[in-house]
């Protein structure tokens, strides 16, 4: 129980690696709030098992592109925990698109919701935690994108690498507020955006082929590193650190 007592916000909380994170959180002892956009039924389901755990656990619909919703989601999360110690910005979309094929709404609809929605959401957060004098924890979840390219994943990667810089930037200035900030790059991790891809040979095969320890993760694989970027006793010096979780993927480079 590393986090018995903490108050956590997950965004894209409903499936596969918020869902997982949302779960390992409460069973170490956090009370949940689930951000969820479309799959109200699902992200219930995680409320459900929150509560198993005897934690609380509340769902709440937004679109993390949306400054309105975004405020308001804050505001209802921080009302319902009581305040909020750990906040975890998973919420994200993936289309493989060739560069030359990249239309200016898919990349508006990629960076908006892999960049734009992480930093309204971690600024609507902060000013909370700031207003409160709360102490905390930032968790961004970024990509091995964010430090090596992929075909046909160029509005993706560059999202990815924003990532990085604004969990510096976001780390840099709330030091003084006592709230860290770290990101976690997963490599190949099994998800509802990538399964069908995985299912193709040539596509498996190809990424095998980089990844040193061939093997393919699992959202539960990612839930040890949160707690622990979430736990002050495990972490408190670790600030704008981005942790790769990728299976030796970025060893090879581009």
């Amino acid at each position: 129980m590393r986090l018995e007592g903490k108050r956590a916000l997950v965004t894209g909380g409903s499936r596969s690696i918020g869902r997982a994170i949302a779960v390992g959180l409460a069973r170490e002892g956090a009370d949940v709030v689930v951000n969820y956009k479309s799959q109200k039924d699902a992200a219930d389901e995680v409320v459900k098992t929150i509560e198993g755990y005897g934690r609380r656990g509340l769902a709440i619909q937004a679109s993390t592109d949306s400054r309105p919703d975004v405020d308001r989601m804050a505001e209802e999360a921080d009302r319902f925990l009581g305040g909020i110690d750990i906040l975890v910005n998973n919420a994200g979309v993936l289309k493989r698109t060739p560069f030359l094929e990249i239309t200016e709404e898919e990349w508006d609809w990629t960076l908006n919701t892999n960049l734009k929605g992480y930093f309204m959401v971690g600024q609507a957060v902060a000013r909370h935690m700031v207003g409160r004098g709360t102490q905390g924890n930032f968790i961004n979840m970024s990509s091995a994108g964010q430090a090596v390219a992929a075909p046909n994943l160029t509005h993706y990667c560059v999202a990815k690498a924003g990532i990085e810089m604004l969990t510096k930037q976001m780390a840099l200035e709330l030091a003084p507020h006592k709230i860290r900030v770290n990101a976690l790059a997963p490599g190949l991790i099994e998800t509802d955006l990538n399964r069908n891809d995985i299912a193709d040979p040539s596509f498996r095969e190809r990424r095998m082929a980089r990844i040193p320890l061939q093997l393919i993760g699992v959202p539960e694989d990612l839930v040890g590193a949160v707690v622990f970027l979430a736990s002050e006793a495990e972490s408190r010096l670790i600030t704008g650190a981005s942790i790769f979780i990728d299976a030796g993927q970025t060893i090879w480079g581009a």
